[in-house]
């Protein structure tokens, strides 16, 4: 049986609404783990519905290490100014800042891998896959070139605080939260040392 407490703990991990949570834990049957991926899975659907619509909106962070030697700016865009002017949405943005700081992605999205990088990329880990059988030289190097440009992607990066979760399951979050669509802009990171 679903408590309103098991409810109130899953909003409270998720702040999505009462109703999500509840059909979550109810397709779950009660198990919270579960209910939390059922819940992540949703966020990516959700968010790909919201896809076209337009950013009218957002938030710029910023992010200084203790340091005062990386620094990074994040502009997270969304549809509306009350979603901008939310405390949770600024902390998004923040976090989003930090991870920029700690992670130094290159680019946002695999879309923006541009076809050098790819190129040069594949010639170094041809070499590696040489002389294992013709079948398997193109899926290990499909997973090594996956997990190399994971590193250096900021939305399939794992977020710093939850290494669980990605960037971009983050802003997904951040849309079922919301109800808009939510995207990362721009972000830019400084470091003394060049």
């Amino acid at each position: 049986m679903i408590t309103t407490d098991d409810i109130k703990t899953l909003r409270d991990l998720t702040g999505v609404s009462v109703m999500q949570c509840k059909k979550a834990l109810e397709e779950a049957g009660g198990d919270k783990e579960k209910a939390l991926i059922i819940l992540r899975k949703k966020s990516g659907a959700l968010a790909a519905k919201k896809g076209d619509r337009a950013l009218a909106a957002g938030a710029i962070q910023a992010y200084v290490h203790n340091t005062r030697t990386v620094a990074s700016l994040v502009l997270l865009a969304c549809e509306t100014d009350f979603v901008a002017k939310n405390e949770e949405f600024v902390k998004l943005a923040y976090d989003i800042a930090m991870q920029v700081a700690a992670a130094n992605p290159e680019y946002l999205s695999r879309a923006e891998v541009d076809a050098t990088a790819m190129g040069k990329a594949k010639e170094v880990f041809a070499s590696e896959v040489a002389g294992r059988p013709e079948d398997l030289q193109t899926k290990i190097l499909a997973g090594k070139l996956d997990a190399y440009f994971k590193d250096k992607i900021l939305l399939e990066q794992a977020f710093v605080k939850d290494p669980g979760r990605s960037i971009r399951d983050l802003v997904d979050g951040a849309i079922q939260k919301f109800g808009e669509r939510i995207e990362i802009a721009k972000f830019v990171r400084f470091d003394v040392r060049g």
